[in-house]
């Protein structure tokens, strides 16, 4: 049965209200039993006041049970948050229905058990506080199913968002991943045609524990400066393979910064876009700061532009900026003035996310 199943009592009342309900009808036969007869325990013997006040908790139980089973068929036929406007008035109309018709049937089997004795010659001008009383009983019921129905509701959207920005976060983080292969394919062609085979097959060994790597870290939305430093680290020694020392990158990170967290691949792009976009050459050698300032990792080279420029899409940066918005209120920096091109990349903490559901790997 519904009444004794807590799983419906929950799914259309919004909590279990086993003990509101036996609170409320105790409570309510006591006024009952006080509006009718001013209160039968302090004026009547203790058997007679206890019958007396039994009759108010049968009138109360009845009354109780009946308007809860009428509130959970309104719910069923009317479950929505928007239907309010027609639940409430019917529910209020149902209250004083259900008051007058039990107080009339109750009225009638008590005044045929006990004769005239029983009816009481107020009576009749006593209902309206009766409905009133019923009337916020019930109200609870409905301030209850509100706030639950909302709380639901606004978690329910809240997971939506989330849903939402971890598949945002999910498509830019693959995104970024066959750029970052494309790119590399192109430097090994470069090493095959100008390196010997050896410097190759290195290559290629350095290639596999950096998509070792990626793959470790492509679930998740924040990782370690220290292992996203090893991985640029491991980049940059894959790319001196092609320019030696016309590439220098030049690193300074305290110690004590290193378990602070980044955008996964965020300083590895950086310096693709570096190695990419600029010209590197024994006369003019490109030159790559990488060091901390401020809470933000900062990287800033020369710009050295090639004479013919590859086309860009500015998809490294784009990504970087992209996933920094939805995990964090923390902005990334772009600047390119005097001749420098700088980029500043905050530091984060797991407390910094907006989505707290988001992995972050350590």
């Amino acid at each position: 049965m519904k009444f004794f199943n807590k799983e419906k009592r929950i799914k259309y009342l919004a909590f279990n209200d086993i003990w509101f309900m036996l609170t409320g009808i105790i409570l309510l036969s006591f006024i009952t039993d006080f509006l009718f007869s001013g209160g039968s325990f302090s004026r009547l013997p203790f058997v007679e006041a206890a019958i007396n006040w039994s009759v108010s908790l049968i009138f109360s139980t009845v009354n109780w049970l009946v308007m809860r089973a009428i509130l959970i068929a309104l719910r069923k036929k009317y479950p929505s948050l928007k239907d309010n406007v027609k639940r409430i008035p019917l529910f209020f109309l149902s209250i004083v229905v259900t008051v007058m018709a039990v107080d009339y049937a109750g009225n009638m089997t008590l005044g045929f058990i006990f004769g005239n004795n029983y009816n009481h010659p107020l009576r009749s001008k006593l209902i309206v506080p009766i409905i009133l009383i019923s009337t916020m009983t019930m109200a609870i019921y409905e301030a209850m199913y509100y706030y639950i129905r909302l709380k639901r509701s606004i978690r329910h959207e809240e997971q939506a968002k989330r849903a939402i920005v971890q598949a945002q976060l999910d498509t830019l983080r693959n995104q970024a991943q066959p750029h970052f292969f494309f790119n590399t394919l192109n430097t090994l062609r470069d090493i095959i045609d100008q390196n010997t085979r050896e410097e190759a097959k290195e290559f290629v060994n350095r290639l596999s524990e950096m998509y070792r790597f990626i793959l470790e870290s492509g679930n998740t939305n924040l990782i370690v400066l220290q292992d996203e430093l090893k991985f640029a680290q491991a980049y940059i020694h894959i790319q001196k393979e092609r320019f030696g020392e016309n590439l220098q990158v030049n690193w300074t990170i305290s110690e004590s910064e290193k378990d602070k967290l980044i955008i996964p691949m965020s300083l590895q792009l950086l310096l693709e876009n570096a190695v990419k976009h600029n010209v590197i050459s024994k006369a003019k050698p490109l030159k790559v700061n990488v060091y901390m300032e401020n809470g933000k990792l900062i990287v800033r080279n020369r710009i050295q532009p090639k004479s013919t420029q590859l086309p860009t899409t500015k998809l490294g940066l784009k990504n970087i900026e992209g996933r920094y918005a939805l995990i964090s209120d923390k902005q990334v920096s772009i600047t390119s003035e005097n001749g420098h091109f700088e980029v500043k990349l905050p530091l984060l903490t797991i407390a910094e996310q907006k989505t707290p559901d988001a992995s972050t790997h350590h």
